[in-house]
């Protein structure tokens, strides 16, 4: 995009990166310094660090404020947050927000997971959607900006061509990471579930070549664990044992027993699901030795991370009792329903 505004009529002013930074290079929760873009020599604003969304010095040579950034489609993912609080900088300012919207690479029409209880907002959720949220990018700054109210002078370029059912090999793009951590589509459709092995001592698979679909730990045995997940037979997944050695992050250079989800049927799949079946199944097998992360997390000191990502309480207390997950899942539909019936409004395509 630095080198398309290049000799337009637009003037480009300054740059503001998002987590991971301008080219996707910094790991997760890492936070990214103000340094100058190597091409253009322009400053190139931190949106995650001590600041998160830009001040009035930072707009003040910007008319306009593009955003091009390409989500994932889960509610965890920082980026939408990003152009939130960056829409309301323009909002207060005075600035246009222009988004150059993008596909959700896990499609349009599937939403999955609790909706979040505002009480667990954070910079991993900070508005109520569910987990697997359905919009795009451009969708969802129509919905905060005017359901919301934030009130901003926006302005969405739509795509051409994507339809809600695709996911993101059914475009024909070629898929860029836009994380350290999201090196293929598998990585994204399995991430509305295993990012939510970040808020337990579980290794959710980071130092590895399979982020998120290689989950483990050294205190786990993989054949039991493996053979009890698929006895459960959740749809269009299968799960093999499996070890991994991962060379940062949790466990580094230490042998994590565990398994890999593999993706059978990318429709029927449920990640939230399957990763929470996953977990309530760690917990009952090795009680004494799983434990959920301890605070802070993602700027947040005090709550539980796992709950921050799940947007309730209600899963770690359920999966602490030993009760079934069932009547939760029939709760998160519930609300998921009546989602896609507020959202409809802010929907741009189909």
């Amino acid at each position: 995009i630095i080198d398309l505004l290049r000799g337009r009529r637009a003037q480009l002013t300054a740059i503001f990166a998002p987590e991971h930074g301008l080219w996707g290079t910094a790991q997760d929760q890492i936070a990214i310094n103000t340094h100058k873009e190597a091409t253009s020599q322009l400053p190139a604003y931190s949106l995650y660090g001590e600041a998160r969304c830009p001040t009035e010095s930072q707009l003040a040579n910007v008319d306009i404020l593009l955003c091009d950034l390409q989500d994932v489609g889960s509610r965890y993912y920082t980026f939408v947050w990003t152009m939130a609080l960056a829409m309301q900088a323009c909002a207060k300012y005075g600035k246009k927000f222009i988004v150059l919207d993008r596909p959700n690479p896990i499609d349009g029409v599937t939403l999955e997971g609790p909706v979040l209880d505002p009480r667990f907002a954070s910079f991993v959720g900070l508005y109520p959607v569910p987990v697997r949220h359905g919009f795009t990018i451009g969708e969802m700054a129509l919905w905060i900006n005017e359901g919301l109210g934030v009130g901003a002078e926006l302005e969405i370029i739509r795509m051409r061509g994507w339809r809600r059912r695709m996911d993101f090999a059914a475009t024909g793009l070629p898929w860029v990471p836009p994380s350290p951590n999201m090196p293929t589509l598998d990585t994204a459709l399995v991430y509305p579930g295993g990012c939510l092995i970040e808020g337990t001592n579980l290794s959710e698979g980071r130092g590895t070549t399979r982020p998120f679909e290689w989950v483990g730990a050294p205190y786990i045995s993989p054949e039991p664990l493996a053979r009890l997940l698929n006895s459960e037979k959740l749809p269009g997944v299968l799960f093999r044992a499996c070890y991994f050695e991962p060379t940062f992050h949790k466990f580094q250079g230490n042998l994590c027993g565990g398994v890999q989800i593999h993706i059978a049927d990318r429709k029927r799949f449920k990640p939230f699901l399957t990763v929470l079946a996953l977990i309530k199944r760690v917990y009952d097998m090795h009680n004494s030795a799983f434990a959920w992360r301890e605070p802070p997390y993602e700027y947040e000191k005090e709550k539980w991370p796992f709950d921050i990502l799940c947007g309730t309480d209600k899963i770690r207390k359920t999966i602490e009792a030993g009760k079934p997950l069932a009547p939760l899942e029939r709760e998160w539909n519930d609300q998921c329903a009546a989602f896609k019936r507020e959202r409809k409004d802010f929907l741009l395509y189909n």
